[in-house]
């Protein structure tokens, strides 16, 4: 036999629990009333207490009721307060206790939200490096594109990932099992990319000693990847707008229709529409290939992303350092140009410089100067809990660090130029802990 459950929402359930109780608390306090005034007595007491009692029973009534929505919430806290993956996330416990539970369960829920985040992230796109934010609203995008035959048009900075991303929207495209064909529209010579795209025919031109199959008929039914689009002479560009209007192309030298059926991405560097106005790119076919932009954010605007680079790079370079804290936040703070090439050149310099912890002094000068001008600027925005000495110390140190670098450690001249005795000088050096023999090397 069946077991038969019916199942109703608490939405429901708790106004009807409550509502039951304010009428046959009316409904009593009226009887009592009519009884006692029947008798000629005083109602006054007989429903003050009903009505205390009322009030004690719905005060418990919803206590019980939000002890029991509450428990499962605070047992999922309990729990989620322990996990390591989220320590090792945040870098701390994820949690603090709050005035009340509410802020501690939105706290809760966000950090989960978070790393489920990540998580499908890493899943989704594992070829690419970093879960920030920004990246997965990247993510977020591709997967809403990429099912579609829509063209996409990439634009962002070099090294920002953007023949990455494009594998990402063809894998997770209904054409994966298709032919992808990508070619970069800045590396071939404006001569020849014509017979790359379209193909030409047998005595075209000078050297043509047969047929060629251009990369357009390759990539028939799959996807084709023109990589820095913006540097395609403008009579390229006006074939390629063919194909994106009319599907159909000829081969350099030949006067036979080809028809195609092709998805396209395009990624540039550059800023199509200043080319656009400047005459440098066509206005229609930037229209036709701006149907889907993905703006790639560089590395400066995903700084989450730092120290699972570095972790990675360490990786990928064969070697085993560990990165100190203050090294870490160095290269956070710095404005990266693009990410990759620069990135990785940076943590293969540093683990050349030490085989043990990476500090400071081992980073590329490039990275500590550029921190030791923006720490001078950072100091008024420092933690609210400082005092105003601890702001003054921090000032002084930074005062006394660009002093020496300017000398180049010399410690006597760095005096003069602060108008202290060189003991002083020293003696602060001390208690700031500066490594005057890194910046005698151009290194804090």
């Amino acid at each position: 036999m069946k077991n038969f459950r019916f199942y109703i929402s608490l939405y429901v359930t708790i106004p009807f629990i409550f509502a039951g109780i304010a009428v046959l608390s009316a409904v009593v306090s009226y009887q009592l009333t009519r009884y006692q005034l029947v008798r000629g007595l005083d109602p006054f007491w007989p429903v003050t207490s009903w009505s205390l009692l009322i009030v004690i029973f719905s005060a418990i009534s919803g206590l019980l009721i939000v002890n029991m929505m509450l428990k499962p919430m605070r047992e999922l806290a309990k729990k989620t307060e322990k996990l390591r993956m989220l320590k090792e996330e945040t870098g701390e416990a994820p949690v603090k206790e709050k005035k009340d539970d509410m802020e501690r369960f939105a706290e809760v829920i966000n950090h989960v939200t978070e790393l489920l985040g990540q998580v499908e992230s890493r899943e989704l796109f594992p070829e690419i490096i970093g879960q920030s934010r920004p990246m997965r609203g990247i993510f977020n995008q591709v997967m809403k594109v990429a099912p579609t035959d829509s063209t996409v048009l990439i634009l962002g900075e070099t090294g920002t990932g953007k023949e990455v991303i494009t594998k990402g929207i063809y894998n997770h495209s209904l054409r994966k099992d298709k032919p992808f064909v990508a070619i970069n529209c800045a590396a071939i010579p404006a001569g020849l990319l014509e017979s790359e795209l379209f193909g030409h025919e047998k005595g075209a031109f000078t050297g043509a000693t047969s047929r060629k199959i251009g990369k357009f008929e390759v990539a028939n039914r799959g996807t084709i990847f023109l990589d820095e689009i913006g540097d395609m002479p403008l009579e390229t560009q006006a074939k390629v707008l063919r194909v994106l209007q009319d599907s159909c192309f000829e081969r350099v030298g030949g006067n036979q229709l080809i028809e195609v059926d092709v998805r396209f991405i395009a990624a540039t560097n550059k800023n199509l529409a200043k080319m656009v106005e400047a005459g440098e790119f066509r206005q229609d076919l930037y229209f036709r290939l701006n149907v889907f932009p993905l703006h790639m954010p560089p590395l400066r605007e995903r700084k989450e992303d730092i120290q699972e680079m570095v972790r990675f790079f360490i990786k990928e370079l064969g070697r085993e350092n560990a990165v100190s804290d203050e090294a870490m936040q160095y290269m956070i703070d710095y404005d990266w140009p693009g990410m990759s090439g620069s990135f990785k050149n940076a943590i293969e310099s540093a683990t050349v410089m030490t085989k043990e912890k990476i500090e400071p002094n081992h980073l590329p000068p490039m990275i500590v100067q550029t921190r030791r001008k923006i720490s001078k600027t950072k100091v008024v925005e420092m933690d609210e809990n400082w005092s105003l000495d601890d702001h003054i110390k921090e000032l002084e140190k930074e005062i006394i660090i660009d002093t020496l670098a300017r000398t180049g450690g010399v410690q006597v001249k760095a005096a003069e130029l602060l108008g202290i005795s060189k003991r002083s000088l020293w003696h602060r050096v001390k208690k700031f802990e500066i490594d005057v023999p890194s910046i005698k090397d151009g290194i804090k």
